[in-house]
């Protein structure tokens, strides 16, 4: 078995009484309290001596006494403590506790102290210790103070028990709350309380956290925008300088290219102007000897026909001039006489048109003064005999006609009645057309010529 076994050596000088046994040897029984309280009854056998002979002992004993040094698990309970404000509670804790063994001091503390007892008779005085402790710091602290901080209970307990504990030569290893309950129902309506607490806390904080959520997706929704608009605009940017500087290369580029070309095709240029001078040259050279070889070839010409031509031409001209102005002499007196013939013929129709005009205008007075006399009358009777020429007049466009299409658009006549019709209506209107032109309302006028 596990354990530790402290062994003690005494000498002692001891005196004993012998006695003679059957064996022939002297016994003695010897009883006596060691050091550490420990009663011991040995039997000393001796060799023979004489029966009552006094005699003196020089005795050395080794003993050894077994004390366990195992952990103990202590079931450390509390039924129906009062707490501070005088509810009753029961706790249980469970401790770890221990003989140490490392510490020589504590070591024989712990024998002085247990030397001789059972394992349970060490771990009972242990476990008294601890319950009293643990019953006085419940009677301290509040119902929640040690429900909702086990932690700090344990602390405590743990604290005060191991100083305690440590004056009897035994170390706590550990101390923790098992289990505090009530038989108040005091425990599940503070757990109902805060059950509710928790659930309400939890409902906020939900809530919380979705708002929270929303606003950060918005603002990184916002921020993603953002942060594309702003990328966008940089591209642009970046696209935009690009595009200026491609710009500026290309122009620079075209310039030179440009430039070069310009330089090639002016040198070009001016070598075919000089070309076209040297040329030009050349043919001016080859056109002035022309030109002197033709001044030549004319004078050789001139003389030819100055001895060939130039005379006879010259008596010919003079010869037609004089027949040219011989015949425009003719032609002016044939002019001024057609154009005296003209005018007489022109006096004589101006004449005749004077006389005709003297003789319309005698006329057309005697035919006033008849109309004044006869008054409307004779202005019915001149109308009278215009009716026809009116009504040819008016029935002119429709002689000219090929085809004459009559629509109707009601129950009346139709065909040549409906034509004849036309043509009478126009009539009909002719008063009302003569009176707006006139002023004489000829129907009235009739009227008046026969009731007069």
């Amino acid at each position: 078995m596990p354990g530790y076994y402290f062994k003690l050596i005494m000498q002692h000088n001891l005196s004993f009484v012998a006695s003679t046994c059957s064996r022939g040897y002297s016994l003695c029984m010897a009883h006596f309290l060691l050091p550490l309280a420990i009663p011991l009854s040995i039997l000393i056998e001796l060799p023979l001596f004489e029966p009552h002979t006094p005699f003196s002992l020089s005795l050395c004993l080794s003993v050894s006494v077994r004390i366990t040094l195992n952990t103990l698990t202590l079931n450390v309970k509390s039924d129906k403590v009062y707490t501070r404000h005088g509810v009753p509670i029961s706790v249980t804790g469970i401790a770890q506790v221990k003989i140490q063994g490392q510490n020589k001091e504590m070591l024989a503390t712990a024998c002085q102290m247990f030397m001789g007892k059972s394992e349970a008779e060490v771990s009972n005085i242990a476990l008294e210790t601890l319950e009293g402790h643990q019953r006085a710091i419940i009677a301290h602290l509040t119902v929640e103070e040690i429900y909702q901080d086990r932690k700090k209970f344990s602390e405590q307990v743990f604290k005060v028990a191991s100083s305690d504990l440590v004056n009897m030569g035994i170390g706590v290893v550990s101390y923790t709350l098992k289990d505090v309950h009530d038989d108040q129902d005091y425990l599940n309506s503070l757990g109902k309380a805060r059950t509710a607490q928790v659930q309400k806390d939890a409902r906020i904080g939900e809530a919380q956290y979705k708002r929270d959520a929303v606003i950060r997706e918005a603002q990184a929704m916002q921020e993603k925008v953002s942060a594309q608009y702003l990328n966008e605009i940089e591209m642009a940017k970046a696209q935009r300088d690009y595009e200026l500087k491609k710009a500026s290369y290309d122009y620079e580029v075209n310039t030179k290219k440009a430039e070069s070309e310009m330089a090639y095709q002016l040198q070009v240029a001016k070598t075919k102007q000089r070309i076209e001078e040297e040329t030009m040259q050349v043919k001016v050279v080859e056109r002035s000897q022309q030109i002197m070889l033709q001044e030549q070839e004319i004078t050789r010409k001139e003389m030819e026909l100055e001895a060939t031509v130039k005379k006879p031409a010259e008596a010919e001209r003079y010869r037609l001039e004089r027949l040219a102005e011989a015949e425009r002499a003719q032609l002016i007196m044939e002019a001024e006489a057609e154009a005296e013939s003209i005018r007489m013929r022109g006096d004589a129709e101006a004449f005749a048109l004077e006389a005709k005009g003297r003789a319309e205008a005698e006329q057309m007075a005697k035919k006033a003064e008849a109309f004044k006399q006869y008054g409307e009358g004779a202005m019915v009777d001149m109308l009278l005999e215009k009716l026809p020429l009116i009504a040819e007049e008016i029935s002119r466009p429709l002689s000219k006609a090929q085809k004459v299409t009559m629509v109707s658009s009601g129950g009346g006549e139709v065909g040549a009645a409906k034509l004849t019709g036309e043509v009478l209506d126009i009539m009909t209107r002719l008063p009302a057309a003569v009176e707006k032109l006139t002023g004489i309302n000829i129907s009235q006028v009739g009227l008046s010529t026969r009731m007069g």
